[in-house]
Order: C-alpha cells, then structure tokens, then sequence
C-alpha cells in the first residue's frame, strides 16, 4: 500500500508519516525531524524555475511521464518497505497559503491523481481553498 501526501519542510509534523525530500536542494536551516529519504527524480530540473506554471507544468509533467507512474510507485514502495509505514509526506519548500505561490508538489499531485486516479492531499493550508489532508 502506498499512500502520498504533500506539505513543506517547515510545516511537516512526524505523525503526518515518513518525511521524502523531492527538492534539488536539502533545507539550509534545522529541521526538528530527521529526514533521511530523497527522491530527487521527483524535483524540477533547475531551467524550469524560472518559467510561468504553464510553461513549468507541460515540461515537469513531460518528465514525469518519462518517469512513469510505475517508476515512481516502485521508487516510493521502497521507502514504505524500508520504513514500515504507507504513509509518505512528500517535501518542499513553497508556503501555499500565499495565493502568489504555486510548486511543484502540487502539479505532482495533479499528475499522480491523472494517472493513478489516487489523490495526494496536501497536508498544510492552502490559498482560496483550505483544503487540508487527514491523516489515516
């Protein structure tokens, strides 16, 4: 069983689940939670920063689906396995309760929910629509 969710670094609490960094870069400042597991497949490459979200979104998705769904859910099943818990809470650095902000692991959630059909709730608030996970 596999089951993901998003939230940042600076809001992720350890009862969420097991904490999976999916940023080029690790967080410069203490984290009051180890984190011992990345996935750096899952960061946008560095050039598509700078790009508005619909330039940003067409290019990480188009490496996603290089990825594919079956990639990354074995990629993700090894943490679980090594881990023992189905619960994976997958960090970034963007405050998404600033309506100006986007990120990345929310268009991962979007392409996940299309190709999977399993949601990936995000677990911190979100501008214009509060729309924080529970946890199981």
């Amino acid at each position: 069983m596999l089951t993901l969710f998003t939230n940042r670094f600076q809001t992720f609490q350890p009862p969420q689940g097991v904490p999976v960094r999916i940023t080029l870069g690790a967080p410069r400042f203490r984290l009051p939670y180890s984190l011992t597991h990345s996935v750096r497949e899952l960061a946008p490459r560095r050039e598509y920063l700078s790009k508005p979200l619909p330039q940003f979104t067409a290019d990480y998705r188009a490496d996603l689906d290089k990825l594919g769904p079956v990639w990354v859910a074995e990629r993700l099943r090894k943490i679980t396995e090594a881990e023992g818990d189905h619960r994976l809470v997958l960090l970034c650095f963007e405050d998404l309760t600033d309506p100006a902000l986007w990120c990345h692991r929310r268009v991962f959630a979007s392409w996940w929910k299309d190709v999977t059909g399993d949601e990936v709730r995000e677990l911190s608030p979100m501008a214009d629509q509060y729309q924080q996970g529970t946890l199981m």
